[in-house]
């Protein structure tokens, strides 16, 4: 009898079971043009139960039981979901840049995720559609749109975007991966913007993250992320091709093939995508002749200046006759060379990428486990810009990447980048190289001192009015003050230049007596044989081109649990952890680094994180994180998260956040040994000890009392860290009207910068210097900096086809603090966008042009002091710049045509002193697209 209730019980149980699962069918179609999306994703919320659509985006799922939520999501296109509660429910689901469905109508053109609109930091997003709407040349142009980004251009083939202040055109502390991969160059630990990046054509979407975010995305993610997602073979298979053809010569052209393949039970089990870009243009030219920021002599110094982009004819002491006994000669600058003598202005990029896909059980399709392999090699040539501006020319990198992964649940990632310099090559260093060879500078002064005072100066002391030492006995200050309004008249200041040009001609011209040659003339067969030679040496060989062949070996794992409290519960709890390993293995043979007389350096750094977010009556989520990171020379530090958001309704969201981050020294910092002849830059593990300042040595030897000397000591690098708290609200307002507005309050320690100092040797009895060694040593701030930030976006959709957008940011450095190791703050206090933009506007001509699109955007910069180094410091003066474009897609042949400029007006600016001016630069384009059904 017992057995019989059993099984009776049994199988009611199981007939309950049976009788509460539901089979669902319906379809998922493009909002815009009704086609069917091929592999689109539909999930049961909170749950790994799911498909995707077929060759005509049906689908069918069975579930546990009515009523449950789905959500449908498709990669471009904004998610949704949908409350199933009848098994006969109409389910044809409409996605797309409407983000309409058959239950639900969001704003028009909106596509902020769920994720994204409850996500605890800022979050930027530049999606497939507004990759093509975008009116800037490309698409990571583009990013220079977006709320809270500085994106500056130190060449045509190298942009860096920044984000919160303290930007620099070295971008150590923002990071940027592709599909989850660093892609910095493994030397310079930074990324030189898309140059190692993806093609346009296969860029699916790019999230910014902003500010401190090491808690995830580990050291360097110091003022953010920059996250490039391409596109799966799987989901978007078919031919995409690109031609553009811009001003200045650029032509660009890219071509993307992708194709699954399925199994004998119809199933894809393989998919591979193959990717080509290449890219050629005339650079732009950096010919800014000003006279350095703070120079001692301004530009009608009659002996000459310092100009910013003219190399070699910088200040020197020994060259500064001001205190001597020549009359008239004041400060002498040598004649340098100008970067356009210098510099490879063809600037080139070529990159191609193939990636594989293995799906280890297509039975689940998007929930089955993937095994990828791939592989991207760049090649170039750009001008870089970092302490000086360096002409990267042949520049090879190569990324190759294995990675076991199941969506939402768990990867393993391990890749390896390697890098080769090429024929690189450092154009301010060569300039110095040039005028040693013609005549070292002690050499050099001699002949203008000579003709000075053969020839130039008595035609000004030969005159009655010249005032003369006898007629001041007694008053040397009366004296100097009359011979300082004698030479500042207009006749004798053009005596002066003249005397100077001849005297520069004169020491320009070999002179066996002096043992020195003539200068080496830009476009001379002589100079192209002088400069061929001296940037195919390296520096210690005499020359200036940097050797670089390092490499990044890199190993990441993490494991999520979407749902750890039981279905039954009303509350969510995801875990995410994770652990990463990393090693470096420079290799400049020691034109860069340390790595001298067989000497090898290795540099290691792990790290592991854990958090969770607690979801309550999905209205609040609490989140935390604490992540921990080692590197080989430094302790062990630590990077805590935490942030609370609150979403009282489906249309607003409130967050308050803690966040942090930490920045390694990178290997430059660390072992870096570069003489560029007035000074070693030199790299800080073990401290230094009893350097002299710049400023009491030069006060030292000119009054020959050695008790001036300030001497002071250097403790070792160690990484900086930054501490966040940010609070902030998005919404939509009226249906129409999207606002996301946040402030944030940094606090900055450690900064990493460099101390200038010198190593010297006196002679006991003349107190004057018998050894100078001169260095610039990384080091570490001893002040701690606050910075403070507001901005706000905003997306207004009116008439159906139209978007009214803007944004606007607020940076600010509050500590003033005269430690000179501070970075520059070197960010606008005051920017903003604003633009306008159609899509699917109805056109009316033909069935093959149906409807236009178009985008014109207005941004506006503050003006600010960029201070890099000493030779690039400088004003940026406030400037707008206005970018336009329109697009139609001709849909017979699959085609957009796109026409455009970015700076439409000319408006030609300094986006970063000591680089280029960027002007306009017009284009159009084609882009093929088809899709593979």
């Amino acid at each position: 009898m017992r057995r019989t209730i059993c099984f009776l019980a049994v199988c009611l149980l199981l007939c309950g079971r049976l009788a509460a699962q539901v089979t669902l069918e319906g379809s998922i179609l493009d909002a815009n043009n009704g086609d069917p999306l091929i592999g689109a994703s539909v999930l049961v919320k909170n749950t790994t139960t799911g498909t995707v659509t077929d060759l005509d985006g049906n689908w069918e799922l069975t579930v546990s039981g009515l009523p449950a939520i789905l959500q449908f999501s498709y990669l471009g296109y904004a998610p949704t979901e949908v409350e199933v509660t009848d098994a006969d429910q109409e389910l044809t689901i409409r996605l797309g840049d409407d983000a309409v469905t058959t239950e639900v109508v969001e704003v028009r053109g909106r596509r902020i995720s769920e994720k994204q609109q409850q996500a605890a930091l800022t979050v930027e997003t530049l999606d497939a559609i507004a990759i093509k709407e975008t009116a800037a040349a490309n698409f990571y142009d583009g990013l220079g749109s977006l709320k809270d980004v500085d994106l500056t251009a130190a060449s045509l083939g190298f942009k860096i975007v920044n984000t919160r202040g303290f930007n620099s055109t070295n971008p150590v502390r923002s990071l940027q991966i592709i599909d989850g991969v660093d892609n910095q160059s493994p030397g310079l630990n930074f990324s030189l913007g898309n140059f190692l990046g993806a093609s346009e054509l296969d860029v699916n979407r790019v999230n910014l993250v902003v500010g401190a975010s090491s808690a995830f995305y580990g050291p360097n993610a110091f003022n953010g992320v920059i996250a490039i997602e391409t596109k799966d073979p799987f989901l978007q298979q078919g031919l995409s091709a690109q031609i553009k053809v811009a001003e200045r010569n650029l032509i660009e052209g890219g071509v993307r093939w992708a194709q699954a393949i399925n199994n004998e039970e119809g199933q894809p089990w393989f998919a591979y995508k193959l990717n080509l870009f290449g890219f050629r243009a005339d650079d732009w030219v950096a010919d800014n002749y000003d006279a350095v920021y703070d120079s001692p002599a301004s530009a009608d110094n009659p002996g000459g200046y310092d100009a910013v982009n003219v190399y070699g004819d910088e200040y020197a002491s020994a060259l500064d006759f001001q205190r001597s006994s020549i009359p008239g000669i004041g400060i002498v600058h040598r004649r340098g060379y100008k970067e356009i003598d210098l510099v490879d202005y063809d600037s080139e990029n070529l990159k191609a990428g193939a990636a594989f896909h293995f799906r280890l059980n297509p039975r689940k399709t998007l929930e089955s486990s993937e095994l990828i392999l791939a592989s991207n090699y760049s090649t170039g040539t750009t001008v870089y810009q970092g302490d000086n501006r360096f002409s990267l020319r042949g520049i090879q990198f190569f990324q190759h990447r294995i990675e076991l992964r199941n969506r939402d649940d768990f990867f393993i990632r391990a890749y390896v980048t390697h890098e080769d310099a090429g024929e690189s090559y450092d154009p301010y260093f060569t300039a110095l190289r040039l005028q040693n060879r013609a005549a070292p500078l002690e050499q050099w002064q001699s002949p203008y001192i000579n003709y000075w005072q053969g020839s130039v100066q008595s035609r000004f002391t030969g005159r009655d009015d010249y005032p003369r030492s006898i007629d001041y006995i007694g008053d040397p200050d009366g004296l100097r003050s009359a011979r300082n309004q004698f030479f500042s008249q207009e006749e004798i200041q053009q005596i002066l230049v003249e005397g100077h040009d001849e005297a520069q001609a004169f020491a320009n011209t070999g002179d066996p007596f002096f043992n020195t040659q003539d200068f080496y003339e830009p476009g001379s067969e002589r100079f192209e044989q002088a400069f061929d030679d001296i940037t195919g040496r390296l520096p210690t060989d005499g020359g200036t081109r940097f050797f670089d062949k390092s490499a990044l070996y890199h190993a990441h794992g993490e494991k999520q649990w979407q749902s750890v409290l039981p279905e039954s519960s009303q509350n969510e709890l995801s875990l995410t952890v994770g652990a990463n390993g990393r090693r470096y293995t420079p290799n400049s043979r020691g034109s860069i680094l340390l790595d001298t007389m067989g000497r090898k350096i290795t540099n290691w750094e792990v790290g592991a994180y854990g958090g969770g977010t607690f979801t309550l009556n999905s209205r609040y989520r609490l989140s935390a994180s604490l992540r921990a990171d080692k590197n080989e020379n430094f302790d062990l530090l630590f990077s805590p998260a935490a942030s609370a958001v609150y979403t009282p309704n489906e249309r607003t969201t409130f967050r308050l956040s803690f966040s942090s981050a930490i920045r390694n020294p990178t290997l430059a910092d660390q072992y870096l040994f570069y003489n560029v002849g007035r000074a070693i830059l030199i790299g800080n593990l073990g401290g230094f000890n009893d350097l002299v300042t710049i400023e009491s040595l030069r006060e030292a030897i000119n009054a020959q009392n050695l008790d001036l000397l300030e001497r002071f000591d250097v403790a070792p690098i160690r990484p900086e860290r930054v501490r966040t708290l940010e609070t902030g609200v998005r919404t939509t307002l009226f249906e129409k009207l999207y606002v996301d507005a946040t402030y944030y309050y940094s606090f900055y320690n450690d900064f990493i910068g460099f101390n200038l100092g010198a190593d010297a040797s006196f002679d006991p009895t003349t107190n004057l210097p018998s050894r100078i060694q001169a260095y610039r040593v990384s080091a570490n701030a001893t002040d701690q900096v606050t910075t403070q930030g507001f901005s706000i976006g905003s997306n207004l959709y009116f008439a159906n086809y139209f978007v009214l957008n803007g944004n606007y940011s607020f940076n600010r450095l509050n500590t003033a603090s005269d430690d000179p190791i501070i970075p520059a703050f070197n960010t606008p206090e005051h920017k903003y966008n604003i633009g306008v933009s159609g899509r699917n506007v109805p056109l009316k001509l033909g069935a093959a042009v149906e409807d236009f699109g178009f985008n014109v955007t207005y941004k506006w910069i503050d003006g600010f002091l960029f201070e890099g180094s000493p030779q690039f410091t400088g004003f940026i003066e406030s400037y707008g710049m206005l970018d336009a474009q329109v697009n139609v897609e001709i849909k017979p042949i699959h085609t957009i045509i796109k026409i455009g400029a970015s700076n439409l007006l000319d408006n030609r600016v300094f986006q970063v002193y000591g680089g280029p001016r960027i002007g306009r630069l017009a284009y159009i384009s084609a882009t093929y697209n088809w899709q593979k059904r």
